[in-house]
């Protein structure tokens, strides 16, 4: 762990720049969903307990480096001070004088919120000069937004090379958790990995079957791969283009002793549409005119093997089209087992992603995760084995 924590910091007296990610759901000027709002509270709770003052830095929206009163951050505060249990001061910009004037202004307990970071061209090409008038407000840069961490911006990667910097308790945690899922795991390891198309999560097949012991693939993926086995997967999603690279990631697999687990009965319908008429038929046995939409009851048990055989679990991608019942049963089946088992103590599960959140909320099998990343790209470019600019920078 070559990154420092709050814990490593002295923060009194300081005004510690702080990056989170409160780029959240808003419908008709109210935030929807207030979850990664929660997530930053341990964070800013710290820091104050410390006798710092916080000073929040974040982006909202894709405003393009122009300022657009829609995507103003000033909506995020209601929330914000509900989760804070106190008031939030906001300032009109994340530079220059208005930011100034509020830091200047800070007295201990308070908490800044500054505006909009990506109001400013300079901050998504990581401008130099915005990056040094960011720093210069604070004495201290904490990155807690993880979910920001694969762009190299400047207010996650430029400022922390010109200020003492560690990561708060959100970006701790996901790199813990991530670091003891796929760094350092507990063996065996097994991977679950659906969705759609091969082709989106080609580095991270390729990644994962030189680190796991076991790969599940689940969803329009995995037809792809029965097809390069030669298997007739009639009207379901295929990309039959990828049937090559599927054969490679197989070949890869074995000489990896990876061994890669496809569905072996699968749940085909002939139309795509909740309550659809459907049957179980093996995975081989598809209709010409029907339409594969979810793993079978016997792929369930096989995966569910697997899991009994591992210790740690990574899981991106769900097994089916979750989002229409009944097409969402295995996905669900076997998340309640990944639950139960780590509930019981005997597997560490780490799972992100947007799709593959609301799967396994869905199954209402979340909560029982032993870490839920909510970040999206970032979580998935360091499961593809990447370096993330805004984590390089902490290292720094």
């Amino acid at each position: 762990m070559a990154w420092k924590t709050l814990d490593d910091m002295d923060l009194a007296g300081k005004v510690v720049l702080t990056r989170v990610d409160i780029n959240v759901p808003v419908d008709n000027g109210k935030v929807t969903d207030a979850t990664r709002i929660a997530r930053i509270v341990p964070t800013v709770r710290d820091i104050l307990a410390k006798g710092g003052k916080p000073v929040l830095l974040a982006h909202f929206g894709r405003p393009k480096g122009e300022v657009v009163p829609e995507m103003s951050l000033k909506v995020t505060l209601p929330a914000l001070e509900e989760a804070f249990g106190r008031g939030v001061i906001f300032a009109e910009d994340c530079v220059g004088l208005p930011a100034k004037q509020a830091v200047a202004a800070l007295s201990e307990g308070d908490i800044l919120l500054l505006e909009n970071t990506r109001f400013h061209a300079g901050e998504e090409k990581n401008d130099p000069t915005l990056a040094a008038a960011m720093a210069a407000l604070g004495d201290v840069y904490v990155n807690d937004a993880f979910s920001a961490a694969h762009r190299a911006h400047a207010s996650t990667e430029g400022i922390a090379k010109l200020l003492p910097s560690c990561a708060g308790r959100n970006m701790e945690a996901e790199l813990t958790a991530l670091e003891g899922a796929l760094t350092a795991p507990e063996r065996p390891v097994v991977a679950v990995v659906g969705g759609a198309k091969v082709s989106t999560k080609l580095d991270l097949l390729g990644n994962l079957v030189g680190r796991v012991d076991y790969l599940v693939i689940g969803g329009g993926m995995a037809n792809t791969f029965l097809a390069a086995q030669g298997i007739d997967v009639g009207k379901s999603l295929a990309e039959h283009d990828m049937t090559g690279t599927a054969k490679e990631i197989m070949q890869k697999a074995d000489t990896a002793n990876c061994k890669i687990v496809l569905p072996v009965d699968v749940v085909v319908a002939r139309e795509f549409k909740a309550g659809a008429e459907n049957e179980t038929v093996a995975a081989d046995a598809c209709p010409a005119d029907a339409m594969i939409l979810d793993a079978g009851p016997k792929t369930v048990e096989e995966v569910d093997a697997v899991f009994g055989k591992c210790k740690t679990l990574i899981w991106n991608g769900p097994l089916g089209a979750f989002e229409i019942p009944p097409f969402d049963t295995a996905t669900n089946a076997a998340a309640k087992k990944a639950a139960d088992m780590t509930k019981a103590g005997t597997l560490v599960s780490v799972a992100g992603g947007g799709d593959t959140v609301a799967a396994l909320n869905g199954a209402g099998a979340a909560d029982d995760f032993s870490y839920i990343s909510t970040a999206g790209g970032a979580f998935l470019e360091w499961m593809e084995g990447k370096t993330l600019p805004g984590v390089a920078a902490l290292e720094g």
